[in-house]
Protein backbone atom coordinates (compact mmCIF):
# COMPACT_ATOMS: atom_id res chain seq x y z
CA UNK A 1 0.00 0.00 0.00
CA UNK A 2 2.80 2.39 0.77
CA UNK A 3 4.48 1.40 -2.74
CA UNK A 4 1.26 2.27 -4.21
CA UNK A 5 0.81 5.66 -2.26
CA UNK A 6 4.50 6.87 -3.47
CA UNK A 7 3.53 5.60 -6.79
CA UNK A 8 0.52 8.25 -6.54
CA UNK A 9 2.73 10.74 -5.37
CA UNK A 10 5.24 10.40 -7.61
CA UNK A 11 2.92 9.96 -10.99
CA UNK A 12 2.89 12.78 -13.73
CA UNK A 13 -0.58 12.33 -13.91
CA UNK A 14 -1.43 13.14 -10.20
CA UNK A 15 0.92 15.92 -10.34
CA UNK A 16 -0.67 17.42 -14.05
CA UNK A 17 -3.84 17.11 -12.26
CA UNK A 18 -3.39 18.83 -9.18
CA UNK A 19 -1.26 21.60 -11.04
CA UNK A 20 -4.71 21.90 -13.17
CA UNK A 21 -7.06 21.46 -9.73
CA UNK A 22 -4.52 24.36 -8.78
CA UNK A 23 -4.51 26.68 -11.15
CA UNK A 24 -8.65 26.03 -12.00
CA UNK A 25 -8.85 27.36 -8.08
CA UNK A 26 -7.04 30.26 -8.12
CA UNK A 27 -8.98 31.03 -11.68
CA UNK A 28 -12.19 30.67 -9.95
CA UNK A 29 -10.73 32.44 -7.11
CA UNK A 30 -9.62 35.51 -8.85
CA UNK A 31 -13.38 35.54 -10.76
CA UNK A 32 -15.39 35.09 -7.75
CA UNK A 33 -13.52 37.97 -5.82
CA UNK A 34 -14.23 39.96 -8.71
CA UNK A 35 -17.92 39.13 -8.46
CA UNK A 36 -17.63 39.74 -4.50
CA UNK A 37 -15.87 43.02 -5.02
CA UNK A 38 -18.54 43.75 -7.90
CA UNK A 39 -21.46 43.00 -6.04
CA UNK A 40 -20.51 44.85 -2.69
CA UNK A 41 -19.42 47.98 -4.68
CA UNK A 42 -23.09 47.41 -5.98
CA UNK A 43 -24.43 47.14 -2.55
CA UNK A 44 -23.04 50.18 -1.04
CA UNK A 45 -23.71 52.52 -4.38
CA UNK A 46 -27.54 51.40 -3.34
CA UNK A 47 -27.05 52.23 0.03
CA UNK A 48 -25.67 55.71 -0.95
CA UNK A 49 -28.16 56.46 -3.43
CA UNK A 50 -30.94 55.62 -1.27
CA UNK A 51 -29.82 57.97 1.55
CA UNK A 52 -28.89 60.73 -1.04
CA UNK A 53 -32.97 60.07 -1.78
CA UNK A 54 -33.78 60.07 1.24
CA UNK A 55 -31.84 63.54 2.31
CA UNK A 56 -32.91 65.41 -0.68
CA UNK A 57 -36.20 65.14 0.28
CA UNK A 58 -35.42 66.33 3.61
CA UNK A 59 -33.76 69.81 2.32
CA UNK A 60 -36.76 70.44 -0.01
CA UNK A 61 -38.61 69.80 3.57
CA UNK A 62 -36.30 72.58 5.32
CA UNK A 63 -36.42 74.75 2.62
CA UNK A 64 -40.41 74.88 2.47
CA UNK A 65 -41.00 74.58 6.45
CA UNK A 66 -37.58 76.10 8.00
CA UNK A 67 -35.94 73.87 10.75
CA UNK A 68 -38.98 73.16 12.39
CA UNK A 69 -41.11 71.93 9.48
CA UNK A 70 -37.84 69.87 9.06
CA UNK A 71 -38.15 68.42 13.21
CA UNK A 72 -41.78 67.70 12.19
CA UNK A 73 -40.98 65.56 9.01
CA UNK A 74 -38.08 63.41 10.71
CA UNK A 75 -39.76 62.62 14.00
CA UNK A 76 -42.95 61.28 11.45
CA UNK A 77 -40.46 59.22 9.40
CA UNK A 78 -38.77 58.20 12.94
CA UNK A 79 -42.05 57.22 14.44
CA UNK A 80 -43.32 55.40 11.35
CA UNK A 81 -40.35 53.23 10.44
CA UNK A 82 -41.47 49.95 11.39
CA UNK A 83 -38.05 48.39 10.33
CA UNK A 84 -35.80 51.31 12.04
CA UNK A 85 -33.01 51.01 8.67
CA UNK A 86 -33.26 54.76 8.40
CA UNK A 87 -31.50 56.91 10.86
CA UNK A 88 -31.88 60.84 11.33
CA UNK A 89 -30.33 63.39 13.38
CA UNK A 90 -31.07 67.21 13.64
CA UNK A 91 -29.23 69.88 15.49
CA UNK A 92 -29.44 73.14 15.40
CA UNK A 93 -26.35 75.98 15.01
CA UNK A 94 -25.08 75.55 18.47
CA UNK A 95 -24.96 71.73 18.26
CA UNK A 96 -28.10 71.02 20.19
CA UNK A 97 -30.31 67.72 19.87
CA UNK A 98 -33.62 68.23 17.66
CA UNK A 99 -34.84 65.34 16.42
CA UNK A 100 -34.10 61.66 15.90
CA UNK A 101 -32.77 58.95 16.91
CA UNK A 102 -29.06 59.24 17.13
CA UNK A 103 -27.92 61.14 20.45
CA UNK A 104 -25.26 63.16 19.17
CA UNK A 105 -23.28 64.30 16.19
CA UNK A 106 -20.34 62.03 14.97
CA UNK A 107 -16.98 62.96 16.53
CA UNK A 108 -14.94 61.13 13.61
CA UNK A 109 -14.45 63.06 10.07
CA UNK A 110 -16.44 61.27 7.18
CA UNK A 111 -14.76 60.17 3.87
CA UNK A 112 -14.02 61.33 1.18
CA UNK A 113 -17.20 61.12 -0.20
CA UNK A 114 -18.83 62.67 3.00
CA UNK A 115 -20.22 59.61 4.14
CA UNK A 116 -19.67 57.65 8.09
CA UNK A 117 -19.76 54.66 9.00
CA UNK A 118 -20.99 54.28 12.11
CA UNK A 119 -21.67 51.76 15.15
CA UNK A 120 -24.71 53.60 16.73
CA UNK A 121 -26.67 52.63 19.80
CA UNK A 122 -30.36 54.26 19.25
CA UNK A 123 -31.00 53.48 23.22
CA UNK A 124 -28.50 52.95 26.26
CA UNK A 125 -27.38 49.39 26.41
CA UNK A 126 -28.70 48.11 23.17
CA UNK A 127 -26.64 45.44 21.76
CA UNK A 128 -25.70 44.75 19.33
CA UNK A 129 -24.64 48.06 18.10
CA UNK A 130 -26.08 48.78 14.65
CA UNK A 131 -23.77 49.41 12.01
CA UNK A 132 -25.26 52.19 9.65
CA UNK A 133 -24.26 54.65 6.99
CA UNK A 134 -24.53 57.59 7.36
CA UNK A 135 -24.68 61.47 5.17
CA UNK A 136 -24.28 65.13 6.79
CA UNK A 137 -25.71 67.99 5.11
CA UNK A 138 -25.39 71.64 5.93
CA UNK A 139 -28.37 73.33 5.71
CA UNK A 140 -28.93 77.38 5.12
CA UNK A 141 -29.92 78.04 8.20
CA UNK A 142 -27.02 76.82 10.24
CA UNK A 143 -28.40 73.27 11.25
CA UNK A 144 -27.09 70.44 10.27
CA UNK A 145 -28.79 67.09 9.10
CA UNK A 146 -27.54 63.73 9.58
CA UNK A 147 -28.76 61.21 7.12
CA UNK A 148 -28.03 57.08 7.85
CA UNK A 149 -29.22 53.59 7.24
CA UNK A 150 -28.57 50.64 8.31
CA UNK A 151 -26.08 48.30 6.47
CA UNK A 152 -26.21 45.41 8.76
CA UNK A 153 -28.49 43.41 5.66
CA UNK A 154 -25.47 44.28 3.56
CA UNK A 155 -22.79 43.20 5.62
CA UNK A 156 -24.38 40.15 6.28
CA UNK A 157 -24.79 39.27 2.16
CA UNK A 158 -20.84 39.97 2.43
CA UNK A 159 -19.60 37.69 4.79
CA UNK A 160 -22.44 35.12 3.05
CA UNK A 161 -19.99 35.61 -0.15
CA UNK A 162 -17.16 35.66 1.88
CA UNK A 163 -17.93 32.23 3.38
CA UNK A 164 -19.00 30.59 -0.36
CA UNK A 165 -16.05 31.96 -1.58
CA UNK A 166 -13.50 30.30 0.63
CA UNK A 167 -15.59 27.56 1.23
CA UNK A 168 -16.35 27.02 -2.88
CA UNK A 169 -12.10 27.31 -3.67
CA UNK A 170 -11.55 24.97 -0.37
CA UNK A 171 -14.27 22.56 -1.71
CA UNK A 172 -12.85 22.60 -5.35
CA UNK A 173 -9.04 22.00 -4.59
CA UNK A 174 -10.52 19.29 -2.59
CA UNK A 175 -12.32 17.41 -5.35
CA UNK A 176 -9.14 18.28 -7.30
CA UNK A 177 -7.05 16.46 -4.83
CA UNK A 178 -9.12 13.61 -4.84
CA UNK A 179 -9.70 13.52 -8.90
CA UNK A 180 -6.20 13.71 -9.34
CA UNK A 181 -5.96 11.15 -7.22
CA UNK A 182 -8.25 8.83 -8.53
CA UNK A 183 -7.58 9.48 -11.77
CA UNK A 184 -3.48 8.54 -11.10
CA UNK A 185 -4.74 5.37 -9.59
CA UNK A 186 -6.50 4.30 -12.43
CA UNK A 187 -3.79 5.35 -15.27
CA UNK A 188 -0.82 3.77 -12.86
CA UNK A 189 -2.91 0.55 -13.11
CA UNK A 190 -3.60 0.90 -16.86
CA UNK A 191 0.45 1.28 -17.14
CA UNK A 192 1.37 -1.46 -14.23
CA UNK A 193 -1.04 -3.95 -16.63
CA UNK A 194 1.38 -3.17 -19.40
CA UNK A 195 4.50 -3.07 -17.45
CA UNK A 196 3.55 -6.20 -16.44
CA UNK A 197 2.88 -7.80 -19.84
CA UNK A 198 6.05 -6.16 -21.52
CA UNK A 199 8.28 -7.49 -18.45
CA UNK A 200 6.41 -11.02 -19.00
CA UNK A 201 7.15 -10.87 -22.57
CA UNK A 202 11.31 -9.64 -21.67
CA UNK A 203 11.51 -13.09 -19.74
CA UNK A 204 10.48 -14.93 -22.52
CA UNK A 205 6.44 -15.63 -22.61
CA UNK A 206 5.92 -13.96 -26.46
CA UNK A 207 2.18 -14.97 -26.36
CA UNK A 208 1.18 -12.94 -23.16
CA UNK A 209 -0.85 -9.80 -24.92
CA UNK A 210 -2.19 -6.55 -23.02
CA UNK A 211 -5.83 -6.93 -21.92
CA UNK A 212 -8.36 -4.37 -24.27
CA UNK A 213 -10.76 -2.85 -21.85
CA UNK A 214 -13.26 -2.11 -24.73
CA UNK A 215 -14.24 1.23 -24.14
CA UNK A 216 -12.37 2.93 -26.92
CA UNK A 217 -9.86 4.85 -25.22
CA UNK A 218 -6.25 6.11 -25.83
CA UNK A 219 -5.02 3.18 -23.45
CA UNK A 220 -7.04 0.75 -25.95
CA UNK A 221 -5.49 1.84 -28.68
CA UNK A 222 -2.12 1.68 -27.54
CA UNK A 223 -3.10 -1.37 -25.66
CA UNK A 224 -4.05 -2.85 -30.09
CA UNK A 225 -1.07 -0.96 -31.52
CA UNK A 226 0.88 -2.95 -28.73
CA UNK A 227 -0.36 -6.27 -29.67
CA UNK A 228 -0.30 -5.40 -32.83
CA UNK A 229 3.44 -5.07 -32.98
CA UNK A 230 3.82 -7.63 -30.27
CA UNK A 231 2.48 -10.22 -32.93
CA UNK A 232 4.29 -8.68 -35.75
CA UNK A 233 7.16 -9.50 -33.02
CA UNK A 234 6.62 -13.25 -32.29
CA UNK A 235 5.97 -13.64 -36.14
CA UNK A 236 9.52 -12.27 -36.78
CA UNK A 237 11.08 -14.19 -33.70
CA UNK A 238 9.31 -16.95 -34.92
CA UNK A 239 10.52 -16.61 -38.92
CA UNK A 240 14.01 -16.34 -37.38
CA UNK A 241 13.93 -19.51 -35.81
CA UNK A 242 12.55 -20.93 -39.08
CA UNK A 243 14.91 -19.39 -40.82
CA UNK A 244 17.96 -20.58 -39.03
CA UNK A 245 17.06 -24.04 -38.92
CA UNK A 246 16.51 -23.90 -42.55
CA UNK A 247 20.03 -22.36 -43.19
CA UNK A 248 21.37 -24.65 -40.52
CA UNK A 249 20.21 -27.71 -43.16
CA UNK A 250 20.86 -26.30 -46.34
CA UNK A 251 24.23 -25.33 -45.28
CA UNK A 252 25.12 -28.39 -43.07
CA UNK A 253 24.68 -30.57 -46.31
CA UNK A 254 27.04 -29.23 -48.66
CA UNK A 255 29.59 -27.96 -46.22
CA UNK A 256 29.41 -31.78 -45.25
CA UNK A 257 29.90 -32.99 -48.47
CA UNK A 258 33.16 -30.36 -49.49
CA UNK A 259 34.57 -32.09 -45.87
CA UNK A 260 33.84 -35.57 -46.74
CA UNK A 261 35.64 -35.08 -50.35
CA UNK A 262 38.16 -33.47 -48.75
CA UNK A 263 38.74 -36.44 -46.70
CA UNK A 264 38.68 -38.56 -49.27
CA UNK A 265 41.40 -37.05 -50.91
CA UNK A 266 43.33 -36.43 -48.04
CA UNK A 267 43.28 -40.53 -47.13
CA UNK A 268 43.60 -42.00 -50.47
CA UNK A 269 45.87 -41.04 -53.03
CA UNK A 270 43.62 -40.19 -56.54
CA UNK A 271 44.41 -39.75 -59.92
CA UNK A 272 43.78 -36.95 -61.91
CA UNK A 273 40.42 -37.69 -63.05
CA UNK A 274 39.29 -38.73 -59.98
CA UNK A 275 40.96 -34.90 -58.72
CA UNK A 276 38.91 -33.05 -61.36
CA UNK A 277 35.59 -34.54 -60.39
CA UNK A 278 36.65 -34.06 -56.82
CA UNK A 279 37.14 -30.17 -57.61
CA UNK A 280 34.44 -29.78 -59.92
CA UNK A 281 31.47 -31.44 -57.45
CA UNK A 282 33.49 -29.17 -54.51
CA UNK A 283 33.22 -26.00 -56.96
CA UNK A 284 29.30 -26.82 -57.24
CA UNK A 285 28.75 -26.96 -53.38
CA UNK A 286 30.74 -23.61 -52.90
CA UNK A 287 28.47 -21.88 -56.05
CA UNK A 288 25.23 -23.55 -53.78
CA UNK A 289 26.45 -21.58 -50.93
CA UNK A 290 27.46 -18.43 -52.60
CA UNK A 291 24.23 -18.67 -54.40
CA UNK A 292 22.29 -18.94 -50.97
CA UNK A 293 24.62 -16.04 -49.56
CA UNK A 294 23.93 -13.78 -52.38
CA UNK A 295 20.21 -14.33 -52.96
CA UNK A 296 20.39 -13.28 -48.94
CA UNK A 297 22.12 -10.21 -49.55
CA UNK A 298 19.48 -9.31 -52.43
CA UNK A 299 16.62 -9.83 -49.19
CA UNK A 300 18.84 -7.44 -46.82
CA UNK A 301 19.78 -5.18 -49.79
CA UNK A 302 16.42 -4.94 -51.14
CA UNK A 303 14.71 -4.66 -47.91
CA UNK A 304 17.03 -1.88 -46.24
CA UNK A 305 17.04 0.18 -49.69
CA UNK A 306 15.25 3.29 -49.39
CA UNK A 307 12.79 4.29 -52.13
CA UNK A 308 14.18 6.05 -54.78
CA UNK A 309 17.72 5.16 -54.22
CA UNK A 310 19.46 4.23 -57.59
CA UNK A 311 16.14 4.15 -59.01
CA UNK A 312 16.06 4.87 -62.64
CA UNK A 313 13.11 4.49 -65.23
CA UNK A 314 12.99 1.19 -66.76
CA UNK A 315 11.09 -0.59 -69.43
CA UNK A 316 9.21 -3.73 -68.38
CA UNK A 317 8.33 -5.01 -71.76
CA UNK A 318 12.23 -4.42 -72.34
CA UNK A 319 13.40 -6.32 -68.95
CA UNK A 320 10.64 -9.05 -69.69
CA UNK A 321 12.15 -9.36 -73.35
CA UNK A 322 16.08 -9.66 -71.96
CA UNK A 323 15.35 -12.64 -68.91
CA UNK A 324 13.13 -14.20 -71.49
CA UNK A 325 15.84 -14.37 -73.94
CA UNK A 326 18.13 -15.27 -70.84
CA UNK A 327 16.23 -18.52 -70.11
CA UNK A 328 15.37 -19.77 -73.49
CA UNK A 329 18.11 -22.38 -73.61
CA UNK A 330 16.94 -24.19 -70.03
CA UNK A 331 13.39 -24.05 -71.35
CA UNK A 332 14.60 -25.44 -74.78
CA UNK A 333 16.22 -27.78 -72.65
CA UNK A 334 13.33 -29.18 -71.02
CA UNK A 335 11.12 -29.17 -74.04
CA UNK A 336 9.34 -26.13 -72.70
CA UNK A 337 7.28 -22.94 -74.33
CA UNK A 338 8.85 -19.74 -72.98
CA UNK A 339 6.98 -16.69 -74.24
CA UNK A 340 7.05 -13.05 -73.40
CA UNK A 341 3.62 -11.06 -74.16
CA UNK A 342 4.39 -7.02 -74.24
CA UNK A 343 2.77 -5.10 -76.77
CA UNK A 344 3.79 -2.23 -75.35
CA UNK A 345 6.22 -0.62 -73.63
CA UNK A 346 5.50 -0.26 -69.62
CA UNK A 347 7.69 2.12 -68.26
CA UNK A 348 8.45 2.37 -64.29
CA UNK A 349 10.75 3.62 -61.68
CA UNK A 350 12.99 0.98 -60.49
CA UNK A 351 16.25 -0.56 -59.42
CA UNK A 352 16.86 -2.07 -62.52
CA UNK A 353 19.53 -5.35 -61.39
CA UNK A 354 17.16 -6.01 -58.33
CA UNK A 355 13.88 -6.21 -60.44
CA UNK A 356 15.64 -8.05 -62.94
CA UNK A 357 16.59 -10.61 -59.99
CA UNK A 358 12.92 -10.37 -58.89
CA UNK A 359 11.70 -11.85 -62.48
CA UNK A 360 14.34 -13.94 -63.34
CA UNK A 361 13.70 -15.94 -60.14
CA UNK A 362 10.42 -16.10 -61.32
CA UNK A 363 10.92 -17.42 -64.59
CA UNK A 364 13.43 -19.58 -63.42
CA UNK A 365 11.46 -21.41 -60.35
CA UNK A 366 8.26 -21.49 -63.40
CA UNK A 367 10.70 -23.43 -65.38
CA UNK A 368 12.12 -25.66 -62.41
CA UNK A 369 8.54 -26.45 -61.29
CA UNK A 370 6.52 -27.02 -64.61
CA UNK A 371 7.18 -30.46 -65.74
CA UNK A 372 8.48 -30.71 -69.40
CA UNK A 373 6.89 -29.79 -72.14
CA UNK A 374 5.00 -27.46 -70.54
CA UNK A 375 4.13 -23.45 -70.78
CA UNK A 376 5.83 -20.55 -69.58
CA UNK A 377 4.95 -17.08 -70.21
CA UNK A 378 5.69 -13.80 -68.88
CA UNK A 379 3.18 -10.52 -69.70
CA UNK A 380 3.70 -6.43 -69.10
CA UNK A 381 0.30 -4.72 -69.57
CA UNK A 382 1.32 -0.65 -69.55
CA UNK A 383 -2.21 -0.15 -67.74
CA UNK A 384 -3.52 2.58 -65.04
CA UNK A 385 -1.73 -0.05 -63.02
CA UNK A 386 1.42 -1.28 -64.86
CA UNK A 387 1.58 -5.15 -64.70
CA UNK A 388 4.20 -7.58 -64.80
CA UNK A 389 3.62 -11.58 -64.41
CA UNK A 390 4.47 -14.89 -64.97
CA UNK A 391 2.26 -17.73 -65.30
CA UNK A 392 2.75 -21.76 -65.73
CA UNK A 393 0.89 -24.65 -65.87
CA UNK A 394 2.84 -26.39 -63.49
CA UNK A 395 1.35 -27.72 -59.95
CA UNK A 396 0.79 -24.39 -58.42
CA UNK A 397 0.87 -23.62 -54.61
CA UNK A 398 -1.91 -24.63 -53.08
CA UNK A 399 -3.87 -21.26 -51.60
CA UNK A 400 -3.58 -21.93 -47.79
CA UNK A 401 0.28 -21.77 -48.35
CA UNK A 402 0.82 -19.21 -50.56
CA UNK A 403 1.76 -16.45 -47.74
CA UNK A 404 3.89 -18.52 -46.16
CA UNK A 405 5.88 -19.54 -49.75
CA UNK A 406 6.85 -16.35 -49.82
CA UNK A 407 8.92 -16.67 -46.33
CA UNK A 408 12.48 -17.15 -46.29
CA UNK A 409 13.97 -20.69 -46.73
CA UNK A 410 10.38 -21.90 -47.01
CA UNK A 411 10.17 -25.32 -50.06
CA UNK A 412 6.83 -26.53 -49.89
CA UNK A 413 8.31 -30.09 -50.70
CA UNK A 414 9.08 -31.96 -47.87
CA UNK A 415 11.87 -33.83 -48.82
CA UNK A 416 13.49 -30.27 -50.00
CA UNK A 417 14.89 -32.37 -52.82
CA UNK A 418 15.08 -30.07 -55.59
CA UNK A 419 17.82 -27.52 -56.32
CA UNK A 420 16.84 -24.50 -55.23
CA UNK A 421 17.50 -22.32 -51.35
CA UNK A 422 13.94 -21.42 -50.82
CA UNK A 423 15.26 -17.94 -51.13
CA UNK A 424 13.33 -16.83 -54.55
CA UNK A 425 9.79 -16.08 -53.56
CA UNK A 426 11.33 -14.39 -50.79
CA UNK A 427 13.08 -12.25 -53.30
CA UNK A 428 10.95 -11.32 -54.80
CA UNK A 429 8.46 -9.72 -51.93
CA UNK A 430 11.08 -7.93 -50.69
CA UNK A 431 11.20 -6.14 -54.18
CA UNK A 432 8.06 -5.38 -54.79
CA UNK A 433 7.68 -4.24 -51.33
CA UNK A 434 10.86 -1.92 -52.67
CA UNK A 435 8.92 -0.62 -55.54
CA UNK A 436 5.54 -0.80 -53.65
CA UNK A 437 4.03 -2.85 -55.91
CA UNK A 438 1.49 -4.93 -54.86
CA UNK A 439 2.55 -9.19 -55.31
CA UNK A 440 0.02 -11.07 -55.79
CA UNK A 441 0.01 -15.16 -56.16
CA UNK A 442 -3.49 -17.01 -58.23
CA UNK A 443 -4.90 -19.79 -59.33
CA UNK A 444 -3.66 -20.39 -63.45
CA UNK A 445 -6.40 -23.31 -63.65
CA UNK A 446 -3.96 -25.26 -63.62
CA UNK A 447 -1.07 -23.97 -62.82
CA UNK A 448 0.45 -20.50 -60.60
CA UNK A 449 0.32 -16.97 -61.56
CA UNK A 450 2.59 -14.76 -60.21
CA UNK A 451 1.92 -10.96 -60.95
CA UNK A 452 3.37 -7.39 -59.77
CA UNK A 453 1.13 -4.78 -59.80
CA UNK A 454 2.67 -1.07 -59.37
CA UNK A 455 1.25 2.03 -58.29
CA UNK A 456 -0.39 4.15 -60.58
CA UNK A 457 2.02 6.82 -59.35
CA UNK A 458 4.53 4.79 -60.47
CA UNK A 459 3.69 5.57 -64.00
CA UNK A 460 3.18 9.11 -63.84
CA UNK A 461 6.77 9.36 -61.67
CA UNK A 462 8.61 7.32 -64.45
CA UNK A 463 7.10 10.17 -67.18
CA UNK A 464 7.88 13.02 -65.42
CA UNK A 465 11.54 11.48 -65.37
CA UNK A 466 11.64 10.65 -68.99
CA UNK A 467 10.77 14.51 -69.54
CA UNK A 468 13.05 16.06 -67.88
CA UNK A 469 15.59 13.74 -69.66
CA UNK A 470 14.55 14.43 -72.61
CA UNK A 471 14.89 18.51 -71.72
CA UNK A 472 18.26 18.34 -69.98
CA UNK A 473 19.42 16.39 -73.31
Amino acid sequence: MRRIGARLLSSSVFRLTLAYGFAFGASALALLTFVYVAAVEYMEQQARETIEADAQGLIEAHALGGVHGLVELVNLRSTYDPDRASVYLVVDRDGRHRAGRLASWPEEPPDERGFWRLQVREREGERPARQILARAIELDSGARLLVGRDIADKLHTQRLLQNAIVGGTGLMLLLGLFGGFALARWTIGRLEEINRTTSAIMAGHLGRRIAVEGGGDEFDELAQNLNAMLERIEQLVASMREVTDNIAHDLRTPLNRIRSRIEVALLHDIDRTEARELLEATMRDADALISTFNALLSIARAEAGARGQSFEPVDLAALARDVVELYEPLAEERAMELSVEAPRSAVVPANRQLLAQALANLVDNAIKYTPEGGRVRVRVNDGPEPLLSVTDNGPGIPPALREKALERFVRLEPHRSTPGNGLGLALVAAVAKLHEAKLELDDARPGLEVRLRFPPSARQASANALQSAGASG
